[in-house]
């Protein structure tokens, strides 16, 4: 699709000084990163990374040589299945005949609205009710475009079926459910791009719990203690990592081998293997102006490191609403904030780094509110295809 270079450059004027300042520092940490060989890894949470666009960007980077693994939630895992975007029409629920108790609280159920070919698809994969379907497409709600392969029939229903198959072909073939679901995943998602390009993408620990069974099956696709180990291989191997729009993000990057926050404490003691922060390059963008204040405290005066040392909260010392990972990410030597909306953050940091890098975007988000980024969002609902689960089962067959 063609680039909004004007979008993109009315984007960039219309931020503060600062922030401006900070996109063309890390722009130019990733572009140094690559220039020398060394690596990029992006840690994102799900909602908004999902709703701008931004895992498609992050999957055409990938695509592109600039990211070079992810580290993600099992929501976004759940979203991708479906297709990243679909349409669906919330209906209401009980006026359909439902029972009220096992309907979400304001009582609307969503379907998905599906071309015909799909539609008979899914019905040669599971159970559905194609007489129920058409019912419900026929019934008055709005149409409107969300995450997919969520509470929508089918798509939803298909997903959470599909995740239980996949469970078991990943186990018997010792990989990762998100790389089994990378098989047959879209090429603009990050499983698809991890998958074909052989980059590593993980769900962390904090972030196990979203997308029902499919977080589930993520969780029991392998034990916790090596989920660990392998995002940390991933965040060790790392020179530059970006979070977007993620919560937990301590326990995500120190987990129990990282050295310098003081987590691997232990392992290291007994002679195990342990990986440090030190170095590294922390990009974090992130909407809440107390990152930025802690950050900047912790700059001028050590006033985090100082609360930790004395034992006191960090809240009631720096009188600000303190989130706990907040206190690591200040006291990283190579942290950087970027107070902003991912939605514009995002695309303006891709082009810097795509422009210095000669590199060819083929795709980019923009801020869905913008009419570029509601182009974006039909394109995503109208492109990325949901999982194919004939290429899945192809894909074990290479695997095992």
């Amino acid at each position: 699709m063609k680039i909004d270079r004007d979008a993109i450059g009315s984007t960039f004027s219309s931020l503060s000084p600062k922030v401006r300042k900070r996109l063309n520092q890390a722009a130019g940490l990733i572009v140094d990163a690559k220039e020398k060989g060394k690596k990029v890894v992006a840690v994102v949470g799900s909602g908004p990374n999902i709703h701008e666009g931004v895992t498609a960007l992050i999957a055409e980077l990938m695509r592109k040589g600039i990211i070079d693994g992810v580290s993600t939630s099992s929501a976004v895992i759940n979203h991708e299945m479906g297709g990243t975007l679909e349409k669906v029409k919330r209906i209401d629920g009980v006026a359909f005949g439902m029972d009220p108790q096992k309907l979400p609280m304001d009582g609307q159920f969503e379907v998905s609205i599906l071309s015909e070919s799909l539609l008979r698809q899914y019905q040669k994969e599971v159970n559905i009710d194609p007489v129920l379907y058409r019912r419900m497409r026929r019934s008055k709600g709005n149409i409107i475009i969300k995450v997919a392969g969520n509470m929508a029939y089918p798509t939803g229903f298909r997903t959470e079926k599909l995740a239980l198959e996949i469970l078991g072909l990943a186990r018997q073939c010792n990989v990762p459910f998100e790389k089994m679901a990378g098989y047959g995943a879209d090429p603009y998602t990050i499983i698809g791009a991890g998958a074909e390009y052989n980059i590593p993408v993980l769900v962390t620990v904090p972030q196990l719990v979203g997308g029902g069974q499919v977080g589930l099956s993520v969780g029991d696709s392998m034990p916790v203690s090596e989920r660990c180990r392998k995002i940390a291989d991933l965040i060790d191997s790392a020179d530059v990592i970006i979070e977007s729009a993620l919560a937990l993000s301590q326990e995500i990057h120190d987990g129990p081998f990282e050295l310098f926050t003081g987590h691997g404490l232990w392992n290291d003691w007994e002679g195990g293997w342990t990986y440090s922060l030190a170095e590294k390059k922390i990009i974090r963008i992130d909407l809440d102006p107390n990152l930025e204040r802690a950050w900047l405290r912790e700059r001028k005066s050590g006033m985090v490191t100082d609360a930790v040392a004395r034992g006191l909260p960090k809240t009631k010392l720096m009188r600000i609403p303190f989130r706990m990972e907040m206190s690591g990410f200040a006291r990283l030597p190579g942290s950087l904030p970027i107070v902003g909306d991912i939605g514009e953050v995002w695309p303006v940091i891709a082009t810097l780094v795509a422009d210095a890098l000669d590199v060819k975007l083929d795709f980019m988000s923009y801020k869905q509110s913008l009419p570029a980024g509601e182009k974006v969002r039909e394109w995503i609902v109208r492109n990325v295809k949901p999982v194919d689960r004939d290429r899945i089962i192809a894909g074990a067959g290479k695997v095992s």
